[in-house]
């Protein structure tokens, strides 16, 4: 079985390259932050080092520990979702579902196995410079030593290599198990259902992002500004994390409201992508979670911290406002490196479709614009929703801390936000789409008939 693995990896391309990229990436961050957890508690660190350090593993940590843990669980579901034909034909040639679920398994194990463990030196260097920020912004003494030990490898392998292979099973075993035929009619559908326990997971995240407003609205004092930041933030990375696992939902609400709207734009490159949408909803909402996730966390932390700096100009806060700008950055550079992996995996599985769109007439310019129909309608979306996200920690926070509904902060913030994201989307997708679109189109479909 593991024989056969390895052959499928050395067989495939796009999908095992986004899952490494995604447990890389993702365990770099993670292991960086938890050997803070090693520096804190290493011998001879004194004892206020001790306590900064100890936060900054746990808190700050741990919710880079979650947002990792669910971008590289949706990466690898994505992938292994994207294999349901072929599970479906190897069921109906005489494999047993725990043999299906077993082959997938061992080929996430290798490709996670090696991304954690190349990870490991690339979180070392991470928490490095994750001291010395530390101690450049007073909040570390320069006696305190980097470690790097059992807690950081542990940490990262368990939301790396862990996280992915579970994730893989869970997916897999699901489609093993169902009946070849269903399996066979849902892959050519694209998954048109959104699963109960993702529905009911996403409601969960918005309460708890509802919660995190009232929190900071009834459970802390205005004057208290970091305590307030520190319920407050919570809003917006439950709401998008909430926003991201509702999706498919969300963008089919969307295309009963904008459908006419983008058939009116976009003339019949709209109608495609619609079409195409509506065919294959959840493979289609996947690019919209990193959008959301972005937007909503991304906008609501940098606005949370423009409004703090607004009241507060003392030496010791500004190192705080450097510290948190670092964190915010290596989180929502790992958000957009997912966007653009999910865009690439997401369009290289639909290079198929490119291909027989063209052999019944479509040239590769009306490839490229039903494309980019499809990108203005999960840009509108996943914006709409990730501002929504951000408005929970924005509004709440600037009420509480400076009585004002709209906080006294630049628009450019957002502004900038809305224009890394939109740009990363479409130039990600266009680029995708022209390199599909290059290839002979009955060779494409030649090669696709024995992955």
């Amino acid at each position: 079985m593991t024989q056969l693995a390895l052959a499928s990896l050395r067989r495939r391309g796009g999908g095992p390259v986004a899952s490494f990229l995604s447990v890389f990436l993702g365990t770099a961050i993670v292991v960086a932050f938890g050997s803070m957890l090693d520096t804190g508690l290493r011998p001879g660190t004194p004892g206020g080092d001790r306590t900064t350090l100890l936060i900054i593993a746990t808190v700050v940590g741990g919710w880079g520990a979650l947002i990792v843990a669910s971008a590289v669980a949706t990466t690898v579901a994505v992938t292994a979702r994207q294999r349901s034909r072929e599970l479906a034909l190897l069921r109906s040639a005489g494999a047993t579902p725990d043999q299906v679920t077993a082959l997938i398994t061992r080929e996430m194990a290798v490709v996670a196995g090696l991304g954690s463990l190349l990870a490991l030196p690339l979180g070392y260097g991470g928490g490095r410079v994750l001291l010395l920020a530390l101690q450049a912004t007073h909040q570390v003494s320069q006696r305190t030593h980097f470690a790097f030990g059992a807690a950081a490898v542990a940490i990262g392998l368990a939301v790396g290599m862990v996280v992915a292979v579970a994730a893989t099973r869970i997916t897999a075993r699901r489609a093993a198990r169902r009946r070849v035929v269903d399996a066979l009619f849902d892959a050519a559908a694209g998954g048109r259902r959104m699963g109960r326990r993702r529905f009911w997971a996403g409601l969960i995240c918005l309460g708890f992002g509802i919660e995190s407003v009232v929190m900071s609205q009834t459970m802390v004092s205005g004057k208290d500004v970091y305590d307030v930041q520190m319920i407050a933030s919570e809003a917006c990375i439950f709401a998008g994390i909430g926003f991201a696992l509702l999706a498919p939902l969300l963008l089919g609400w969307a295309i009963r409201l904008l459908g006419p709207a983008l058939r009116a734009v976009s003339g019949v490159s709209g109608v495609l992508a619609l079409a195409g949408i509506r065919q294959r909803i959840q493979q289609a909402a996947t690019p919209l979670m990193p959008i959301i996730v972005v937007t909503s966390i991304a906008t609501g932390t940098l606005y949370m911290q423009a409004i703090t700096n607004s009241l507060h100009a003392r030496a010791d806060d500004k190192s705080v406002d450097m510290l948190n700008y670092v964190i915010v950055a290596m989180i929502s550079v790992f958000a957009a490196v997912m966007l653009v992996n999910l865009l690439a995996a997401t369009l290289s599985d639909r290079r198929q479709e490119f291909a027989q769109q063209r052999l019944v007439g479509a040239t590769p310019r009306q490839v490229l614009a039903m494309v980019g129909a499809e990108d203005g309608l999960l840009l509108v979306v996943g914006l709409a929703f990730g501002t929504v996200g951000a408005l929970l920690t924005v509004v709440p926070f600037s009420i509480k801390t400076t009585h004002r509904v709209i906080p006294n902060a630049s628009i450019g913030i957002y502004l900038a936000v809305v224009a890394v994201v939109a740009g990363l989307t479409v130039g990600t997708s266009l680029l995708a789409t022209w390199r599909a679109t290059r290839t002979d189109a009955i060779g494409e479909l030649h090669e696709a008939a024995w992955q």
